[in-house]
């Protein structure tokens, strides 16, 4: 009897409501802010926002929890009342409704017949005639002396259950997600194997997978004028063994899913290049500008008196050199032979990809409970109609009611009864 009550406090429509409203409010806001970023980037986005002229806006959004809302405890348990409301639902009020539905419901009185939508008062010798043309139309009949009960469209009922196990999946997947999931973020050169390390966000119960990684190659597609169209990675998922288990190109909106994990292209950058120097190899760093987007520039040491900058500007291997007192040697290519400086070859420039790295262990439980819920709002459009009839010595009432169509239900009861009626 508690438990009951228990249950009927968290059915009611204007408290699941509300919880709906509040998790798609937090929801909305944590759409708008950046989630699981650094704290620098907090402070950097936020800083001129000040709450009452006293406290920073970025201080408030690490409080309580709002750079990660879909992981704070306030929003779990938002997800868990408004599931319990679900849940309480479905047994007090979908399930007994359901069964209802699925009973004999037999009307004897007239007064019965005259409390339904649709009513008629219609001649006993057309009462076998009315049950043949119910039998056409595909309807359940349940018959009990001079009384008939008539339904169809019962898969109907069973929307409101489905819509709730589509919903509660959907709050499952979101927090077997919240408590499983992970985001790394890599900048990895050309060329090398790695491990997922630098995390962004994780919670209590991530596992990391320590498989290695290789980026095998690393492009860039420009187009028509100039500009970068695309850049691709090309990966390969190795086992302990160092055996490859899967290799892709991806791209970006082209990621490469394996087991739970998704890598998605996000980022590149130039960190390097090789010269040759009088048969010596050296690598030597590239620094970006901060100030300026896409230069690249180092410092090459031809002797003690003498050295070369170089500037890069684009990614398909042309650069500029200049001397020490800032005179230009030209434009050149990768390979190319540099005049005055026959000693030095600069034979590759190293670039890095980056990729973000994101496990979502609740992912599929979301999609299925999102396709359930599409499943059910068609099911939902199945009307339940209900038909009852009553026969005496000389008439039989008929009586009719459904829970959507009642144009179309109306329609189908004149059908069935003004060929028959009494005059």
């Amino acid at each position: 009897m508690i438990k009951l009550k228990f249950l009927r406090v968290f059915a009611k429509l204007k408290l699941a409501i509300l919880f709906l409203l509040m998790i798609a409010g937090f929801s909305i806001i944590g759409t708008i802010i950046e989630q699981d970023q650094s704290i620098d980037y907090y402070q950097n986005s936020y800083s001129n926002l000040l709450f009452f002229d006293k406290i920073e806006f970025w201080k408030l959004l690490i409080f309580f929890g709002l750079d990660h809302i879909y992981k704070t405890w306030w929003f779990l348990f938002l997800l868990f009342l408004f599931g319990t409301c679900l849940l309480s639902c479905t047994f007090t009020q979908q399930f007994p409704t359901l069964r209802l539905a699925r009973r004999c419901n037999f009307k004897l009185t007239q007064k019965e017949f005259k409390k339904q939508p649709y009513n008629m008062k219609l001649n006993n010798l057309y009462f076998f005639k009315c049950l043949k043309n119910f039998k056409a139309k595909n309807y359940n009949l349940f018959h009990q002396k001079n009384i008939i009960y008539c339904y169809k469209g019962i898969l109907g009922r069973f929307a409101p259950i489905i819509v709730h196990i589509a919903m509660l999946l959907v709050l499952m997947g979101n927090t077997i997600a919240a408590f499983g999931s992970f985001n790394a973020q890599e900048l990895i050169a050309k060329g090398e194997i790695f491990q997922i390390q630098n995390t962004i966000s994780k919670s209590f119960f991530t596992r990391i997978p320590d498989y290695p990684i290789r980026v095998n190659d690393f492009w860039i597609e420009y187009g028509t004028e100039n500009n970068i169209k695309q850049f691709y990675s090309n990966l390969s998922i190795l086992n302990p063994n160092g055996n490859e288990s899967l290799h892709k190109t991806i791209s970006v909106n082209f990621p490469l899913r394996f087991k739970n994990l998704t890598f998605y292209q996000t980022d590149w950058n130039i960190i390097g290049l090789r010269i040759k120097l009088r048969n010596q190899n050296y690598q030597l760093p590239l620094t970006s500008l901060t100030k300026v987007k896409n230069i690249w520039v180092t410092w090459i040491p031809f002797n003690k008196d003498l050295g070369l900058t170089l500037i890069l500007n684009n990614f398909n291997g042309n650069f500029s050199l200049y001397t020490n007192d800032g005179s230009s040697l030209g434009i050149f290519n990768i390979g190319d032979q540099i005049p005055n400086f026959m000693e030095l070859k600069i034979f590759e420039i190293i670039y890095e990809t980056g990729l973000q790295i994101k496990a979502d262990p609740g992912i599929t439980l979301i999609y299925f409970g999102f396709g359930l819920l599409i499943v059910s709002s068609l099911v939902s459009y199945f009307s339940f109609t209900q038909f009852w009839l009553a026969k005496t010595e000389n008439e039989f009432f008929i009586g009719a009611t459904t829970n959507r169509a009642k144009l179309n239900l109306r329609f189908e009861f004149l059908n069935l009864s003004l060929p028959f009626k009494l005059n």
